[in-house]
């Protein structure tokens, strides 16, 4: 009701008044034949606004939710809202655009607002807020949602859900804490690392140059090593070489101390090839390590040193001639031994090398293949084939077919380039203990900023994949047999992944994409998770996003390979892909199967130290 003692602007004392008192007893008693004062609707109370009608212009699974201009910062972009329909149904929908404020009466781009800001007026006509909502699904009485089969009504109330509920509907948490979502001060987005159907499902970081793809790498090691994972990253560049040390990085360090966090180092063993230097030689646990010619298969060594088809049949030829000499010289499988011929006989050849092959051994098989057909004579110089021995290796080359010498030097040529590397079977360093690496809590950097090139570097990954998953597999059929404690969880983290497994050669790399589809299709059941990064997505053959079912995107600015990346993944809404090549480093959108949708996150800092910050 009105308050007659008020008086009117400018007046002195009641008496200025007085004439407006009939008129406003008037309008009193108009109030009270209409039922007294217009009161908040009790479905009303505490929302912040109201579906609006559909227009022309309405698209599927949206709706429009207009606001009082006093409500507009209560719902921010990928806000939840449960809208309650006036047909009695309730809905779950996420801010997707908005909110954006609009004059009551006038178009924000009327002329008398642009006359007005342009000349440098004061004109705040009464406005208010409008936000799109994309509906997440009708709930049910149990708090579950369902595929949305209507719309929620026009004038439905909205309501803003509290942080801890929208945790609950959008399934963010986890004890691998990634970052906040954006739009909200306290709403963490974690990973649950026990989950089989997420990490073990493998994933994909992508991202432009200082997007803030180590920064999440780093973040996700830390986590994953807290939650007792054990970690295997292979590092490319020398980037991880000092997350043992906290960081240093002043920006970082004020990062962290927003969040309520603390730098710390994260322990590390850092492995580096024989006779190659490590970036960071102060490491106080680094180990050398050498390559097993014998575990890496035989079309993956063809695909990643890219042999001619030519030079791929002589090298086949000359490796079933190995086999068959080290069958008769005893060396594998030795006589009488029932477990080493089981295995001879079971060894896929597509997934892994043959046991006691050495990178020597099938040079001197070359070399003599190379030596019967320039007609001169055979001289083996590894010491299992020398002296009475080389006579076995002469008899099983001269069995074969033996043509185009050319091919046979070409093929010894890129034997020999591998050999000089001297990283392949040395006594002076042991392989890599893979047991070692499937400790929980355990995290290893592979260094290989330093072998100087692109084919040795992938031998390297394709002998370190093989021989992990190997390793875990034994460590599955132990426990399957003993029922003791479970293996670990193990993350295997590839850096710049489109070096080793590129698209341009995609054809010619079948032999390896094979091998990593089979250890990626294993690896879902024995808890091994595969994480590919790369700055270059585009290089990447299409088959590996086959394999990924989980993914980080930093800022992308090349519209064909974001048009690529939306063909390929499903969920992400056209707003959240149109804000990715402006996202600030540090923004990523995260897309995991637990989640309810794809989030725009702010990852956290690391806490660790990076050699080069993004």
């Amino acid at each position: 009701m009105i308050d007659h003692e008020q008086r009117a602007p400018g007046g002195s004392g009641d008496g200025a008044f007085e004439p407006l008192r009939p008129h406003l007893h008037r309008l009193d008693e108009d109030i009270a034949a209409a039922g007294g004062e217009l009161l908040t609707p009790a479905e009303l109370e505490g929302s912040i606004g109201q579906t609006m009608f559909d227009l022309p212009g309405s698209e599927d699974n949206t709706v429009t939710v207009l606001l009082p201009k006093e409500n507009i910062q209560r719902a921010p972009s990928q806000a939840l809202l449960r809208i309650r329909s006036r047909d009695g149904r309730r809905y779950i929908g996420i801010v997707s655009a908005g909110p954006f404020a609009e004059p009551d009466s006038l178009r924000g781009d009327s002329p008398i607002l642009v006359t007005v800001a342009t000349r440098g007026g004061l004109y705040l006509p009464p406005y208010h807020g409008r936000v799109q909502v994309e509906l997440l699904g009708e709930e049910q009485a149990d708090g579950s949602l369902v595929p949305p089969r209507l719309r929620p009504l026009p004038t439905s109330p909205a309501f803003v859900l509290d942080e801890a509920e929208t945790t609950r509907v959008l399934r963010a948490d986890g004890d691998l804490r990634l970052g906040l979502v954006v739009g909200y001060e306290r709403l963490p987005v974690a990973i649950p690392s026990q989950a089989k159907a997420v990490l073990p499902r493998h994933t994909a970081i992508l991202g432009t140059t200082g997007g803030g793809k180590s920064t999440t790498v780093a973040r996700l090691i830390d986590q994953a090593q807290a939650a007792g994972m054990a970690v295997i990253l292979l590092d490319v560049e020398g980037e991880y070489t000092f997350l043992h040390e906290a960081t240093t990085d002043p920006r970082m360090r004020a990062s962290l101390a927003e969040r309520g966090l603390a730098p710390r180092g994260i322990p590390t063993t850092l492995y580096h090839l024989v006779g190659r230097e490590t970036s960071n030689p102060g490491h106080p646990r680094r180990q050398s390590f050498s390559l097993q010619f014998a575990r890496l298969s035989p079309y993956a060594v063809i695909d990643i040193l890219d042999m001619s088809d030519a030079q791929a049949d002589r090298f086949l030829k000359a490796f079933d001639t190995a086999k068959a000499v080290l069958r008769d010289l005893g060396i594998f499988p030795k006589p009488g031994d029932p477990a080493q011929e089981r295995l001879s006989l079971e060894i896929d050849e597509f997934a892994r090398g043959y046991p006691r092959l050495t990178l020597s051994m099938m040079i001197d098989v070359v070399q003599a293949c190379v030596n019967r057909a320039e007609g001169q004579e055979i001289r083996p110089f590894t010491r299992e084939f020398q002296r009475e021995n080389a006579e076995v290796l002469k008899r099983h080359v001269g069995r074969l077919k033996i043509d185009a010498p050319i091919s046979w030097r070409a093929l010894l040529g890129k034997l020999w380039r591998l050999h000089r590397l001297k990283v392949f079977d040395q006594d002076s360093a042991y392989p890599l203990k893979y047991d070692q690496l499937l400790v929980p809590g355990a995290v290893s950097v592979i260094d290989l900023s330093d072998s100087g090139a692109s084919e040795l570097t992938n031998l390297a990954i394709a002998d370190l994949l093989m021989g992990v998953q190997e390793a875990q597999d034994k460590a599955y059929q132990a426990h399957e047999r003993s029922g003791g404690p479970a293996p670990a969880r193990v993350l295997i983290i590839i850096e710049e992944a489109h070096e080793f497994l590129s698209a341009e050669r995609a054809e010619k790399l079948e032999g390896l994409f094979q091998q990593v589809s089979r250890i990626a299709k294993r690896g879902r059941k024995r808890w091994l998770g595969l994480v590919f990064v790369t700055q270059f997505p585009q290089h990447l053959p299409r088959q590996i996003f086959g394999l990924v079912n989980s993914y980080i995107l930093h800022k992308l600015t090349d519209p064909q390979v974001i048009a690529t990346l939306q063909r390929t993944i499903s969920g992400i809404d056209d707003g959240l892909w149109r804000r990715l090549p402006g996202l600030a480093p540090g923004q990523a959108i995260v897309s995991f199967p637990h989640l309810t949708r794809p989030l725009l996150v702010s990852i956290d800092p690391t806490p660790a130290k990076l050699r080069l910050v993004e």
